[in-house]
């Protein structure tokens, strides 16, 4: 499948939960396997100095062309593995943006800051401890990411999971990430 042209040649996208979610390892397989694909990519990061379970956050900025500005400040996706994150990138919401939010940690959404946001819940979670680990909940949700928003080829960024996930965890990212690609069509809408 080829990847989506972009909207406006520029996407922004966050990945955000707390610390020890495996949020900047996501971010950092996706800004692979989009820079393997010709796309330019800046990415950053946010987390509180606690290394488990505060809150932190991988953005990435894609673009077609050079990147005028490498910080996120209008999300096109946002993808919500804690409601702790939802607070600090909810107001980031651009009008038509994706969320994809986990329904076990995120099960309430306030209103959308911005019109025709498109906020999805998944299974994100709770498909990971049924895979064996909740600590794949970042693979799952990536998986899903980039299948709903077509952002770059899936088998890319397979490679991708299998050179950066821990060797003796890589069949379990591999399944996961195919699981996330798995739920994307069956997301159930909310709000």
């Amino acid at each position: 499948m080829k990847p989506a042209r972009l909207p406006d040649g520029r996407m922004e996208l966050r990945i955000a939960g707390t610390g020890g979610q495996g949020l900047l390892l996501a971010g950092r397989i996706l800004a692979d396997a989009l820079t393997a694909e010709g796309r330019h990519v800046a990415q950053s990061q946010t987390y509180e100095p606690t290394s488990r379970g505060g809150y932190c956050n991988a953005d990435l900025v894609v673009a077609d062309g050079d990147i005028d500005y490498p910080l996120a400040t209008a999300l096109d996706a946002l993808v919500l593995l804690d409601r702790l994150a939802i607070a600090p990138s909810w107001p980031l919401l651009k009008p038509g943006a994706l969320v994809i939010a986990d329904t076990r940690l995120c099960p309430e959404l306030p209103d959308p800051p911005a019109a025709n946001v498109r906020a999805l819940h998944l299974p994100l979670t709770r498909t990971a401890i049924e895979l064996g680990s909740e600590r794949v909940a970042n693979i799952v949700a990536l998986g899903a990411l980039a299948a709903l928003t077509n952002l770059c080829d899936l088998d890319a960024l397979a490679h991708k999971v299998r050179v950066e996930a821990p060797r003796s965890l890589v069949h379990l990212n591999l399944d996961a990430l195919g699981a996330g690609i798995g739920m994307s069509g069956q997301a159930l809408t909310t709000g």
